[in-house]
């Protein structure tokens, strides 16, 4: 018997302090735990010793028959004092400095809500600092307890046990990556959907899939645009065309106006020939004007066609911003034209119009020679 003990005492002997020795759990305890490590005496594993962060029960983390790594604390009497948070710490940091030199993601869930940011536990204490959980402001945390996160290492050091961990990184290494892919993808040429993130005095930024384009405000429209909110808002989603990306500085030009059926397409079947339609002198040229039927579609009123009257320049009877009405004499889409008359519409407005009687009256006035004296000369020839 005596030598039995003696035996058992020699064994424990064999043991050394920072050992790290595999047990069996026999026991569990409100505060401590009870390990089999291969001898008649068990190991103990006190509470303060199971994890890096603060536990309340011992079974809230360990069970009869769990599987451990301890390390050798104490060996006094005949008591073998362990510890699993050391054996976790000793492998976690030397992985935390790796995930931390490669850039590494690890993933971690949520151990507590404290002041200033949150709490997890990767074999060691970790603390993700409220600024580096999200790319946006977040006001209340309470709701993320439990939540599994994504994290990159931004601070280590082993020495004072200090470990800083940000999820913000990870988003922000993505939303590049993304913006990158994006760059990569898009084409000129290609027709996509983004979303109107703003509006400037000179164009419109256009999220498209992480990237952020360019409309200016002359490709917003096919007709002159004054301001950019007379003809979008913010969170509108818009079709654009690419129309230039330069990967290097992430710039890409777009145009909602490319998208868009054009102003003669638009009236293709509205306006046809002999239709009177309202429009706005928009030119005065010495051979007539341009009047805007539509946004964008101009006709030409021939000088001719102007007034029932004689006129030595257009300006006599129009001036430009001037609303009038028009009758369409001939209309092709395909060559972009449309021939307008404001004549036609005062001679049916007038019935015998001034511009008929003077025609008339053309055919009444003396020419200065009669038809004897045309006979007359014709026979003189003969003479």
């Amino acid at each position: 018997m005596v030598e039995e003990m003696n035996n058992e005492v020699t064994e424990m002997k064999s043991f050394s302090v920072g050992e790290v020795v595999s047990g069996k759990v026999t026991k569990v305890e409100d505060k401590q735990a009870f390990v089999d490590v291969g001898f008649k005496v068990d190991g103990i594993v006190p509470i303060s010793e199971l994890s890096s962060l603060h536990v309340e029960k011992v079974s809230d983390v360990l069970s009869v028959d769990d599987e451990l790594e301890l390390k050798v604390l104490k060996i006094e009497d005949d008591e073998l004092i362990l510890s699993k948070r050391a054996v976790q710490a000793e492998k976690a940091w030397g992985d935390l400095q790796q995930a931390f030199e490669s850039g590494q993601v690890i993933e971690a869930q949520v151990a507590d809500v404290v002041k200033g940011g949150l709490v997890v536990d990767v074999g060691v204490r970790g603390f993700i600092p409220a600024s580096l959980v999200e790319r946006h402001f977040v006001e209340d945390f309470s709701d993320y307890k439990g939540r599994t996160l994504r994290l990159k290492v931004a601070e280590i050091d082993k020495e004072n046990n200090k470990l800083i961990l940000s999820q913000r990184a990870v988003l922000d290494e993505e939303v590049l990556q993304k913006k990158k892919d994006v760059l990569e993808s898009l084409q000129a040429g290609d027709i996509v959907e983004g979303t109107v993130q703003r509006l400037t005095d000179f164009g419109v930024f256009v999220d498209v899939g992480g990237v952020d384009g360019l409309v200016h405000i002359s490709q917003l429209a096919h007709h002159r645009v004054e301001s950019p909110s007379d003809v979008v808002k913010e969170g509108d989603v818009v079709k654009v065309k690419v129309l230039s990306v330069d990967p290097d500085s992430e710039r890409v030009s777009l145009s909602i106006k490319e998208t868009l059926p054009g102003p003669w397409e638009e009236v293709q079947g509205k306006i046809n020939a002999g239709d009177v339609i309202e429009g706005t002198v928009k030119r005065l040229v010495s051979f007539g004007a341009f009047i805007e039927v539509a946004p964008g579609v101009e006709g030409l009123v021939h000088i001719s066609q102007i007034a029932n009257r004689h006129i030595g320049t257009p300006s006599e009877v129009l001036t430009e911003g001037e609303k009038v009405e028009v009758k369409v004499l001939d209309i092709n889409i395909d060559e972009k034209r449309i021939s307008l008359s404001i004549r036609e519409l005062l001679e049916e407005d007038n019935g015998d119009s001034d511009y008929q009687q003077y025609e008339a009256s053309r055919d009444d006035e003396p020419t200065g020679f009669s038809l004897g004296d045309m006979i007359g000369d014709q026979l003189k020839k003969y003479k």
